[in-house]
């Protein structure tokens, strides 16, 4: 007889043991829809660059990847910027790229140990991947869009990319960890 998880009630027929269960979609939708709408609430962290805004759209994207996985991590970086699809198409790609490469590293690292050092770390090595694939889709999309050429967006690295992003990351990660522990336990309730 196979494991029985909490989860795994009201199957879809998934084939690989019921993962994707009822209440697991439910769960998912909850995080894509939380992801969606914070992602309008958006403001500048920086005078110098007042087009550069932050959302906290990625503390959503990794609570749901240390409450579910990798796969709920995905799933809701990439659900979750679709509604910003068709007004800002490159700035969704950037925000999807940057958004997998906090969270879903996060989230492998967290699942392996569930804990409170793992999850620092987890969040530390996602936050340092994200800041390369930020830094590194600037330079490939931004020039495509801004009518900026490589050059010009390799000279707003230093002064502007690079600590926007960092304080993004540093916001992200200190906010997860603060609520994390709080919603996960919300979360065990429920599945009882």
């Amino acid at each position: 007889m196979r494991d029985r998880r909490p989860d795994d009630a009201h199957s879809t027929g998934v084939g690989d043991g019921g993962r994707w269960s009822t209440r697991r979609i439910a769960m998912y939708a909850l995080f894509v829809a939380l992801a969606m709408a914070v992602s309008f609430i958006e403001f500048p962290l920086m005078p110098a660059a007042p087009w550069l805004k932050y959302d906290p759209s990625g503390v959503v994207c990794l609570v749901a990847g240390f409450a579910f996985g990798p796969s709920a991590a995905a799933i809701v970086s990439v659900l979750g910027f679709l509604p910003h699809l068709f007004t800002n198409p490159w700035g969704t790609l950037m925000a999807v790229l940057v958004a997998l490469a906090l969270s879903v590293p996060a989230a492998v690292i967290y699942r392996r140990r569930r804990t409170r050092t793992s999850a620092l770390v987890g969040i530390i090595v996602g936050a340092l991947l994200a800041l390369v694939v930020a830094i590194g889709a600037n330079l490939v999309i931004t020039p495509m869009y801004a009518h900026m050429s490589m050059a010009d967006v390799a000279k707003l690295i230093v002064p502007v990319l690079l600590p926007f992003n960092l304080i993004k990351f540093v916001l992200n990660g200190v906010i997860t960890f603060l609520i994390y522990k709080p919603i996960s336990t919300l979360l065990e309730r429920g599945r009882r």
